[in-house]
């Protein structure tokens, strides 16, 4: 049990079996944790005396019987998921010293299925950015090569899952938070569609487009988890009431007369050509299983990045003032009153990018500009979900790059905030529309990994997941681990 490297499927297997106890596999990720963290720097907390007190429940549980598929498996949090009774800092300052007094419906639903919790990983500051290079707590690294970046803003959640020093994690995704770091380290991440899992106890940043989701090794990985997480939540006005699948049950179906569509706004003159090669590689692969390919047009979706920086950040700016340093967070040190009290804790708690983006969505929202901007964008979002109606008027599924291109050097986008946002030009029409998306690993370019990416109609989560599982099946990019951690 020293190296653990299974999936939560073979995990959830050898528990069943009694090949190991869940103390043992929560012991030997934890040892793996605290031999990587210095060099990664993947979790901000790691909770080892209350998993080792899960993983005992657990095993007590499936000795008496009452053990469900995932009793006893580890996982670990994003944390921008409120935790009960552990620090949930949403990778920023403002929140470095609060620990929240509930759980997360991601968090208790997971928890109800008998996982264990490891700790909570490291992110960009309140999920902005596209990188892990804005959290408060310091930069992720790429276990595939520490000089570069692991993607964001779910970067810990990628790179701990990529080390394989979790099993899988949750994450969450407001413009390609999930599937872009999924890309970057060479491992599955899954955005469902908008509504489909709780936004309840997940730190807000833009409230109509965050969405949780999970980064696993395998598609099948994220099929067995997303079930527990999924559901209508009574205590999210934005939850949607619709029966949730047994996302496992289609895994194995053919991929016989499948229509993928190709959407040629995506193969643009800024996606890396070893990339796209790459993308072209797991299409024939796709052909091979049956299914058949369309191009299609999306040609709104080229807005889809000046839409969401208007959008997301307007949003944000609403968000975020409740952090105001005085219910709970930072407060800055011996305010002169009420006024000084507000203006420094917030000065002093935020991060640059964060700062940033406040200060563009209320000059957005601000009288005189609403009509010229934040009014046009939503506009212009509701063209690009009309382009992905069309497109799926004609195919089932849509797929294309993930990234533009692999992961980049640490310090290299920090300076210029435009090209790092760009990173995002393929991922965030998705979040406009609400739609299901998908990266999986489909090979390398210069040693580091490359993702392709899959996108669904409105809760196809399970034609989604069956695809990439197909492919995983005939491939082993997402069983690569980086030479360091293997």
């Amino acid at each position: 049990m020293s190296a653990p490297a299974a999936t939560v499927a073979a995990l959830a297997k050898g528990l069943a079996a009694g090949d190991f106890s869940s103390v043992e596999l929560t012991r030997s990720y934890l040892d793996r944790i605290q031999a990587a963290q210095p060099g990664l720097n993947a979790f901000i907390t790691v909770t080892a005396e209350a998993a080792l007190a899960e993983a005992a429940a657990a095993d007590a549980a499936r000795a008496a019987g009452k053990a469900g598929a995932l009793t006893g498996v580890p996982l670990a949090h994003k944390d921008i998921f409120c935790t009960e009774g552990v620090l949930t800092t949403c990778g920023s300052k403002m929140l470095s010293n609060f620990v929240s007094p509930y759980d997360a419906t991601v968090v208790s639903g997971l928890r109800r299925s008998g996982t264990v919790m490891l700790g909570k990983l490291n992110m960009d500051e309140f999920a902005m950015g596209s990188s892990n290079e804005t959290s408060y707590f310091g930069p992720v690294r790429n276990p595939w090569n520490p000089a570069m970046v692991p993607g964001g803003s779910s970067g810990g959640s990628a790179a701990a899952v990529a080390a394989r020093i979790v099993p899988a994690a949750t994450a969450t995704d407001t413009g390609g938070s999930i599937r872009q770091p999924a890309a970057l380290c060479g491992v599955t991440g899954i955005k469902p569609t908008y509504g489909r899992v709780s936004r309840y106890g997940m730190i807000a940043f833009a409230s109509s487009l965050d969405q949780a989701g999970l980064i696993t090794v395998s598609a099948e990985d994220a099929a067995l988890l997303l079930g527990p997480m999924s559901g209508f939540d009574p205590k999210d006005s934005t939850s949607v009431e619709s029966p949730v699948p047994d996302y496992t049950r289609t895994l194995g179906d053919s991929l016989e007369g499948m229509t993928i569509g190709i959407v040629k706004e995506f193969f643009d003159k800024g996606l890396d050509a070893e990339c796209e090669s790459r993308i072209r590689d797991a299409m024939r692969v796709y052909e091979k299983l049956g299914a058949k390919f369309r191009e299609v047009s999306c040609p709104n979706l080229p807005l889809s990045v000046p839409t969401y920086y208007v959008v997301a950040p307007a949003e944000c700016s609403s968000n975020l003032a409740r952090f105001d340093g005085v219910r709970f967070g930072y407060r800055c040190e011996s305010p002169k009153n009420l006024t000084d009290l507000y203006m420094r804790s917030r000065g002093e708690g935020f991060g640059a990018e964060v700062k940033r983006r406040i200060m563009t969505g209320t000059y957005v929202l601000s009288a005189g500009y609403y009509d010229a901007y934040y009014l046009k964008a939503q506009r212009v979002r509701q063209l690009i979900s009309a382009d992905f109606a069309r497109a799926f008027g004609e195919c089932d599924l849509l797929l294309g790059p993930t990234s533009p291109t692999p992961a980049f050097r640490i310090g290299d986008k920090c300076d210029d905030p435009i090209t790092m946002y760009l990173n995002d030009i393929y991922t965030i029409g998705a979040n406009l529309a609400g739609l299901p998306g998908m990266s999986l690993p489909c090979g390398f370019v210069g040693g580091l990994p490359v993702g392709l990416q899959l996108i669904g109609p409105h809760f196809s989560e399970a034609r989604m997941l069956n695809a990439a599982h197909r492919y995983q099946m005939e491939t082993d990019w997402h069983l690569r681990v980086p030479a360091a951690f293997a």
